[in-house]
């Protein structure tokens, strides 16, 4: 006789994973955000009531909303706004916006957190409100965070955090941060890492610092943090070195300023000398950008200066053969500096810089010093520069 056929189970779908409440009471800037998205959601929830059509208003973020003042120090947001109403065409984004909301609540209720890869993925359960892809779920995170931002709150308080960690970080700092189960303090002795460093976490509010040192040198390549690391540069120096890895992550600006503002301690950035590292890592450094223009107050840190490597040091350090040739995007890049961004037009010796990098056509590494020696950058240039402070550019 034939076999019955055995009828398959039907599989359940996974069960909703309901998140218990971690250890951690909620703090004035949670109570805060919590009161945001609520007030918010209720304004929604009153117009579809009363037959009138919601709208939500977010400051526009670009180099054109924003404004310098040298006061100030950083690129403040300006007065454009854009709106999204309720209508058939937005119906699916305005969904996903309240949805992202309902979700940072439901996080900061439960002291937790979510990447913004994990964000995406969170709503393939909304059916046909899910995001296509992440870049779409990133814009509409940016615009809640830029609808937060009016009253002083940022992405790390609604809990969503990038992918990247912070910088690396060496000497004469220690770090007091918490135990995520006790609350209690763990203090990070950044001395104590032997050839290796501190990484900055991805949420810094909480962290506070005790130091005696002289000033902060933030350096934007790892090779070179790792050669004044390794030479332990900063306990003859007395200072803090923070490796930037290129244009610095937001947690390794938050840190810096934190770090800035509670210790009242100078900044010096060590970065290439070229148009990239110039008109972006160090300008994003010290006054934000255009795009992120609804959080520079949070992120950029002011009272940074600019140690080099400048245009005059290639002439000064004898650097002509250790150069290379500016390319066209480079050419570019400080041209619209010169042109259109406000910080550069604000200062005049960065005007001349840009224009004097611009006539030799070239551009330097920070590892071109090495031409007199590898060790010369220690020896030689840090402390003669260092000497002249008043020369550093703005």
């Amino acid at each position: 006789m034939a076999k019955k056929a055995k009828k398959k189970k039907a599989v359940k779908p996974p069960a909703k994973v309901t998140t218990k409440r971690r250890k951690g009471a909620l703090t004035k800037l949670d109570t805060k955000t919590i009161g945001l998205i609520t007030q918010t959601a209720e304004r929604v929830r009153k117009k579809i009531d009363g037959r009138i059509m919601p709208e939500l208003r977010f400051p526009v973020r670009s180099l054109a909303n924003v404004r310098y003042d040298r006061k100030v120090g950083y690129f403040q947001l300006g007065r454009g706004t854009k709106t999204r109403a309720l209508s058939v065409n937005t119906v699916k984004n305005f969904a996903q916006t309240l949805r992202l909301m309902s979700i940072s609540k439901e996080m900061i209720e439960n002291n937790d957190f979510a990447t913004k890869r994990e964000a995406y993925y969170v709503s393939k359960n909304w059916a046909e409100c899910k995001f296509k892809d992440q870049p779409e779920s990133d814009a509409v995170m940016d615009d809640i965070e830029a609808l937060a931002s009016l009253d002083g709150l940022s992405r790390e308080q609604l809990r969503f955090f990038p992918e990247e960690h912070g910088g690396s970080v060496a000497g004469n700092l220690l770090v007091i941060d918490r135990d995520s189960d006790t609350g209690k303090d763990v203090r990070i002795d950044c001395t104590g890492f032997g050839t290796g460093s501190y990484s900055i976490p991805h949420s810094v509010e909480h962290l506070r610092f005790e130091t005696d040192a002289k000033f902060v040198l933030v350096i934007e390549t790892g090779g070179m943090f790792q050669r004044l690391n390794n030479h332990k540069y900063w306990k003859n120096a007395k200072c803090i070195l923070i490796e930037m890895g290129g244009v610095p992550t937001r947690a390794t600006r938050r840190f810096v300023r934190l770090l800035a503002d509670s210790k009242k301690i100078p900044v010096y950035a060590f970065v290439d000398c070229d148009p990239y590292g110039i008109a972006n890592i160090y300008r994003t450094l010290k006054v934000g950008s255009g795009n992120a223009a609804h959080i520079n107050r949070f992120f950029c840190v002011p009272q940074a200066q600019y140690l080099g490597v400048t245009p005059q040091d290639i002439v000064d350090f004898k650097l002509e053969d250790a150069t290379h040739e500016l390319q066209p995007v480079d050419v570019k890049r400080a041209k619209d500096a010169l042109k259109n961004d406000p910080f550069f037009k604000a200062h005049s010796p960065w005007m001349k810089g840009l224009n004097q990098l611009l006539k030799m056509g070239v551009r330097a590494e920070q590892q071109a010093l090495a031409k007199w020696g590898l060790n010369f950058v220690i020896e030689e240039y840090l402390p003669r520069k260092l000497k002249n402070k008043k020369g550093f550019l703005p």
